[in-house]
């Protein structure tokens, strides 16, 4: 039984959700939802009022594979997904973040959009990050993500609870809804990287 993880991204850079490289991955914050999704299920991200993008579509996946830390960092798909702050754009907010020391349960943060203005290490983001070693994967088949670009999801999924307003996540457990949602995505007719972050946008805008 799938079931719908809806959320709203609150900080759309690319990072969190990470949709580069061939796979949508979320490897940091949403602890909650990183802890309880399975595979088949989906995590729906919307956009936010605060930057008038409330009830658009930032991305939808459907997970394929969970990882733990140590082997998210190990897999060589996923090396490109390490950061180099440096670097082009999808460079910088790679998510493959987090390496096993050889303590058991710390982990080295690498420069990351969640380390400190310094590169140093962020503690707060550590331990709320590492709380849950679990990665979620979807290939490009099996995601969308339009950044800033997204459509605004169908009605009668807002009115269903797909588009969550509030703090958290909402878990939708109902199957119709689940699978008009399934329905709409196959209807989107686009997978994968399809738009830029709003952070991307914002930064090219303030360029000009």
């Amino acid at each position: 039984m799938a079931i719908i993880h809806s959320y709203i991204v609150r900080y759309d850079s690319g990072f969190a959700p990470n949709p580069f490289y061939g796979f949508c991955t979320l490897a940091t914050c949403k602890p909650d939802i990183r802890k309880h999704a399975q595979v088949g299920d989906w995590v729906v991200g919307t956009g936010s009022k605060q930057i008038n993008r409330g009830g658009h579509l930032v991305y939808a996946m459907q997970v394929a594979e969970t990882l733990s830390f140590e082997a998210y960092s190990s897999d060589p798909r996923f090396e490109r997904k390490k950061p180099h702050l440096s670097g082009s754009y999808k460079m910088a907010a790679g998510d493959n973040i987090y390496e096993p020391t050889a303590i058991r349960g710390r982990w080295r943060q690498l420069n990351s959009y969640h380390s400190k203005k310094d590169g140093s290490p962020n503690p707060d983001h550590i331990k709320r990050d590492t709380s849950v070693s679990r990665v979620l994967i979807s290939p490009v088949s099996q995601f969308v993500y339009f950044g800033a670009e997204g459509p605004l999801v169908a009605t009668e999924l807002a009115d269903a609870g797909v588009v969550f307003s509030g703090r958290g996540r909402k878990k939708i457990t109902d199957q119709a809804v689940v699978a008009d949602f399934a329905d709409w995505f196959s209807s989107l007719s686009a997978t994968g990287y399809q738009g830029r972050p709003h952070d991307m946008l914002k930064d090219l805008k303030a360029l000009k």
